[in-house]
C-alpha cells in the first residue's frame, strides 16, 4: 500500500468503477482534546463483484460495515485505505472511527486561544485531507451530496457548507471537555449540499463571533452572508468593508458568468493558524486570520484581502460548481479565479489599479517560477498527490492568469465571457478537462484554440522580448522590430498579442511628465517581428514593449529607454507603465544582465515617488533580496549600510502617517545593522524618537523588537515582557520568531530542535520559528546547520505532514550562505541530489528549486563585480 499517497492512475481506475451518491457524516467533537468521533455513511454504485478502496486516515477504526456485512477491520484497513471487496451495483458503507485533531493546518485543525483558553476548530481539506475527518472517496471527480451532523459544546458556533436545520438540539448527559468549561452539549444538523467534491466540504466550530448581512442574487433569492472570527478578535473585525467587497463581487460575477450564485448562503470565516490565504469551501470560505487587522497595515495588505475575497468568491463557480476532473487541471480553478478576481477588483472596487498590483506581484512570481528547473506547463502532469501538494505555485496561479489575460486580448473580452457562460451552463455540478473549456471558447470566438493551447498551456518557459530600433540622423525610426528570445531549456516561440508604447517628456522641470505619445497594438510571433507602423515616427524618449502588460513575457529596455527611465522614472502619469519599467529592471538584475548595485540605486532613488502601495511592498522585498544575495560580497556591507541609512532618510521625509512612511520604517528596522542604526530603532521603540503620524502599535512594536533582538540589542527578557503585554496568538508567533532570531548558537540549536526534531509546534509557530532562525547578521551562526539540513531531509519528509515538511525543506535551505567561504552550499546540494536519486520526486523538486536560488545569486554577484 502507498502510505497516504494516491496516483492519478488509481483515481482513474476507481472512477471507472464507482459513482458516489451521498455522504452522511456525523462528528462528535466532545470526546476529548486529541481525537473526535467520526461516523460516515456513503452510498454509491459500482460494478457488481468489483473491488476498490475508500480513503481514511485515522488512529483507530472501530467498525466497517458494507451492505450490512461487518468487515474485519484488521484485514481491510491498511495505511490510508479501507479495502472494499465484492461490491454490489448499489452499496452502502458505514465507517466508525476515532479521528485525530491536527495542529498542522490540515484535516480538522484544533487551536486553543491563549486569551481565553477557548477551543477553535476548522477544516482544511485541499488537496486530500477530508479523509482525516471521515471515510471518503478522496478525488475531485467523485462528487456527491453531503449531510453533516455535528455534536459540540453548546456555547459554540458550528458552520458547514449549508445552513443548519433548526436550532441546535441539546444533548442530555452530553460531555464537554472544552478546557474544563461545562455548558452542556448540543447537536447541529445541516441541510444537504448539492453534488460537490469532498475537498470543498467544511466544518468550522468553536465560540466564533459572527456578524451577518444579506444580498439578493440575480435570480431573486436572498443569500444570507456571515462573517466570523475568534471572539478575542471581534473588536477588530471590519465586517462592513468585507461585505461591501463581497456584494460587489456577487454582482460582477453573476453578470459576467451568466449564472446565479450556485449555493444558498455565503459565510466567510477568519480562522487561526491557517496555512494559505484562503480556501474556497462551498458556502463557507475560510481565510487567514491575519486579514483581521488589529494594527495598522500597508494599503497593499488591505488590497490583497479584497483580491483574496474576490478570488474565493470566483471559486464558487470556477472550482466548486464546475470542478477539474483530476489535479492536472488545477489551473482551471486557480488561474481563472486569479484572473477573474483581479478583473473584478479593478472594475468593481476602489482598487482600480489592480492590474498594476498584478503585474508587480503576481507576474513577477510567475516569471520567477517559470525560470526554475522544475517549471512545468500550466496544464501540469500530476502523477500523484505528492506532485499536487507542491504545485500550488506561480505557474498554476499567476502564469495561468497572465495567459488568460493574453487570451482575452486575443479573442476579445465579450467573446471570452460568452464562452465562459456556455461552459457553466453545460457543465454545472460536473467535472471538466481543458478541452471542455476550449471548445466553448472556440465556439464563441470563432478561433481554433488548439495551437494556442499547445503553445501556452501545454509548454513551459517564459520568453524575453527586446526592441530593435534603428534611427536616422534626425532621430526618426527607420526600422523597428520586436525580438523574441527563448530559453535553451524550453525553446518555444509563442504568438503574443501586445502593445508597443512610446513615451516622451512633456513640460519643463518639476512639472515635466512622461506621457504616452505613440501606441501600436499588434500580434508578434517568431524570433523577429517587424513593426512598420513605427517606421517614420520620431523616436520616443522611452519605448516600452508590452505596454499595457497584455503579454506574458519578460521585457528589456533599449539603452536610450533605460537611460530615460533611470532619470525620469517618477515622471510617469500612470502606475502601470512605471511598474513595467520596475519589472524590467528587476528581471535584468535577477538574470545577471545588470549590476545589483544599479538596482539598489534605482530603488532608493525613486521609491519615494511610488504611489502604489503594493509596488512599494514588492520593491522593498526585492531590495532585501538584492542586498542579501545579489550584491557581490566585497561590496555587500557598505552597500547595505548605505541602503539602511537611505531608508531612514526616506522614512523621515515621507508624508506623516502615510502608507509609505509605515513601509519604509519597517524596511529600515529590518535592515538596521550598525550601532547607530540600531540606536535609532531603540529610540523609536521606546518613544525617544518620533516620526510625525507614526503610531508604534502592537505589531510594529514586535517588528522593532525583533530587529533589536537580531542585532543583539534585546534578548529573552525583552521578548517575554512584550509577550506578556500581548498575550495573544499573534504575540505567541512574534515571540517565537524573535526567540529564534537571538544571535547565539544556543538559540539556533533550540529553534532547530523544535522545528526539525520535534513535532509539538503547531504550523504557525513552526513557520514563525523558521523565519526567526534564518534572521542573522552574522551568517556564521548558520554554517553548522548545513550538514544537518541535508542529513535530515528524507526523515523530515517521511515523518511530517506535507505542509510541515515543506516548511522545513524550503525554510531552512541555506540560500543565504550561497557565497560563504566556510561552506559550499551548491556542492552540498549537488551531492545530496546525486546520492538520493530515489528520494520522493516532490522533495527533490523543492531541493532543486532551492539550489537554483543559489546558482542565480552567484551569477548575479559576478555581474555586480563587473560594475566595478
Amino acid at each position: 500500500m502507498p502510505g497516504e499517497n494516491l496516483t492519478r492512475a488509481e483515481a482513474a481506475e476507481r472512477a471507472a468503477l464507482v459513482r458516489t451518491h451521498a455522504y452522511d457524516v456525523q462528528l462528535d467533537l466532545t470526546t476529548g482534546p486529541e481525537t473526535f468521533a467520526s461516523r460516515s455513511t456513503v452510498t454509491f454504485s459500482a460494478e457488481a463483484g468489483a473491488s476498490t478502496f475508500v480513503d481514511l486516515i485515522a488512529p483507530t477504526v472501530h467498525e466497517v460495515v458494507l451492505n450490512g456485512r461487518s468487515l474485519d477491520v484488521a484485514d481491510v484497513v491498511s495505511d490510508s485505505r479501507i479495502r472494499l471487496d465484492d461490491l454490489a451495483e448499489e452499496n452502502e458503507l458505514t465507517v466508525v472511527a476515532e479521528c485525530a485533531y491536527m495542529n498542522t493546518g490540515e484535516g480538522l485543525h484544533r487551536f486553543v486561544d491563549p486569551v481565553d483558553d477557548e477551543v477553535y476548530l476548522y477544516s482544511q481539506f485541499e488537496v486530500a485531507d477530508s479523509r482525516r475527518v471521515f471515510a471518503v472517496f478522496e478525488q475531485p471527480d467523485l462528487k456527491a451530496t453531503f449531510t453533516f451532523t455535528v455534536t459540540a459544546p453548546a456555547h459554540w458556533t458550528v458552520v458547514s457548507n449549508y445552513p443548519q436545520l433548526g436550532m441546535p438540539e441539546r444533548v442530555e448527559g452530553g460531555r464537554n471537555l472544552n478546557g474544563g468549561r461545562d455548558e452542556g452539549t448540543a447537536t447541529w444538523r445541516f441541510d444537504t449540499t448539492p453534488p460537490i467534491s469532498s475537498y470543498i466540504t467544511a466544518v468550522v466550530a468553536g465560540p466564533y463571533h459572527g456578524e451577518h448581512g444579506e444580498l439578493t442574487s440575480s435570480d431573486g433569492r436572498t443569500i444570507p452572508l456571515g462573517v466570523y472570527c475568534r471572539s478575542s478578535l471581534a473588536q477588530h473585525l471590519d465586517t462592513d468593508n468585507i461585505l461591501e467587497i463581497t456584494r460587489a463581487g456577487f454582482a460582477f460575477y453573476e453578470e459576467r458568468f451568466g449564472h446565479p450564485y450556485p449555493f444558498v448562503k455565503y459565510d466567510q470565516l477568519f480562522v487561526p493558524e491557517f496555512n494559505a490565504g484562503a480556501m474556497e469551501n462551498a458556502g463557507a470560505v475560510t481565510f487567514l486570520e491575519s486579514y483581521v487587522f488589529r494594527s495598522k497595515v500597508p494599503d497593499a495588505t488591505v488590497e490583497r484581502r479584497a483580491v483574496t475575497i474576490l478570488h474565493e468568491l470566483a471559486h464558487m463557480w470556477f472550482g466548486d460548481l464546475v470542478t477539474m476532473r483530476w489535479w492536472d487541471d488545477l489551473w482551471l480553478n486557480e488561474s481563472f479565479a486569479e484572473y477573474a478576481s483581479t478583473l473584478a477588483t479593478a472594475e468593481a472596487t476602489p482598487w482600480t489599479s489592480a492590474w498594476t498590483t498584478f503585474s508587480s506581484l503576481e507576474k513577477s512570481w510567475a516569471y520567477r517560477q517559470d525560470q526554475l528547473p522544475s517549471t512545468h506547463p500550466i496544464v501540469a502532469d500530476m502523477r500523484d498527490l505528492e506532485d499536487v501538494e507542491v504545485n500550488f505555485d506561480g505557474i498554476t496561479y499567476a502564469k495561468g492568469a497572465s495567459v488568460l489575460k493574453q487570451l482575452v486580448a486575443w479573442v476579445g473580452q465579450d467573446e471570452f465571457f460568452a464562452g465562459v457562460r456556455s461552459y457553466f451552463a453545460k457543465h454545472a455540478w460536473g467535472n471538466t478537462q481543458l478541452r471542455d473549456l476550449l471548445s466553448e471558447l472556440e465556439a464563441t470566438s470563432g478561433r481554433d484554440l488548439s495551437a494556442w493551447s499547445a503553445l501556452w498551456l501545454e509548454k513551459a518557459g517564459v520568453t524575453l522580448l527586446r526592441p530593435a530600433i534603428e534611427v536616422d540622423a534626425d532621430d526618426v525610426i527607420t526600422s523597428f522590430a520586436v525580438l523574441q528570445e527563448v530559453p535553451d531549456e524550453h525553446p518555444v516561440q509563442r504568438p503574443h498579442r501586445l502593445a508597443v508604447g512610446g513615451y516622451d517628456l512633456v513640460g519643463e522641470g518639476d512639472d515635466a511628465r512622461l506621457v504616452r505619445t505613440v501606441h501600436v497594438e499588434l500580434d508578434i510571433d517568431g524570433p523577429r517581428t517587424e513593426v512598420p507602423e513605427l517606421v517614420g515616427v520620431r523616436r520616443p524618449a522611452l519605448v516600452l514593449v508590452n505596454d499595457d502588460d497584455l503579454a506574458y513575457a519578460k521585457v528589456r529596455l533599449d539603452p536610450v529607454s533605460l537611460a530615460t527611465s533611470v532619470a525620469h522614472l517618477d515622471k510617469f502619469t500612470d502606475s502601470l507603465p512605471r511598474t513595467l519599467v520596475w519589472n524590467a529592471a528587476w528581471d535584468a538584475t535577477r538574470d545577471g544582465e545588470t549590476p545589483a548595485r544599479d538596482f539598489v540605486d534605482l530603488v532608493l532613488g525613486n521609491i519615494a515617488h511610488e504611489t502604489d502601495s503594493s509596488v512599494i511592498l514588492v520593491l522593498l522585498r526585492q531590495l532585501t533580496t538584492t542586498l542579501d544575495l545579489y550584491v557581490a560580497p566585497e561590496y555587500r556591507q557598505a552597500t547595505a549600510t548605505a541602503a539602511a541609512d537611505r531608508l531612514l532618510e526616506l522614512a523621515q521625509a515621507a508624508p506623516a502617517g502615510s502608507d509609505q512612511q509605515l513601509q519604509l520604517v519597517k524596511a529600515f528596522a529590518s535592515r538596521a545593522r550598525t550601532a547607530e542604526q540600531l540606536d535609532v530603532v531603540t529610540e523609536v521603540l521606546d518613544g525617544r524618537r518620533t516620526l510625525e503620524g507614526l503610531s508604534v502599535d502592537t505589531d510594529l512594536r514586535w517588528e522593532l523588537l525583533a530587529a533589536l533582538v537580531a542585532g543583539g540589542r534585546a534578548g529573552d527578557a525583552d521578548i517575554a515582557a512584550q509577550q506578556a503585554a500581548d498575550a495573544t496568538a499573534t504575540g505567541q508567533r512574534a515571540a517565537a520568531a524573535a526567540r529564534a532570531a537571538v544571535p547565539t548558537a544556543e538559540a539556533k540549536e533550540r529553534a532547530w530542535a523544535a522545528v526539525v526534531q520535534g513535532d509539538d509546534l503547531p504550523n504557525a509557530l513552526q513557520a514563525a520559528t523558521i523565519s526567526g532562525f534564518a534572521r542573522v547578521h552574522d551568517r556564521a551562526l548558520l554554517v553548522p546547520w548545513v550538514e544537518p539540513y541535508f542529513a535530515e531531509l528524507e526523515r523530515v519528509w517521511a515523518d511530517k505532514t506535507n505542509e510541515m515538511a515543506q516548511n522545513v525543506v524550503v525554510g531552512l535551505y541555506p540560500t543565504v550562505l550561497a557565497d560563504d567561504p566556510a561552506v559550499d552550499v551548491l556542492g552540498a546540494t549537488d551531492t545530496w541530489l546525486a546520492t538520493h536519486p530515489d528520494a520522493p520526486a516532490a522533495l527533490r523538486r523543492l531541493v532543486v528549486e532551492s539550489r537554483d536560488g543559489v546558482r542565480r545569486a552567484l551569477a548575479a554577484q559576478e555581474a555586480d563585480r563587473r560594475r566595478a
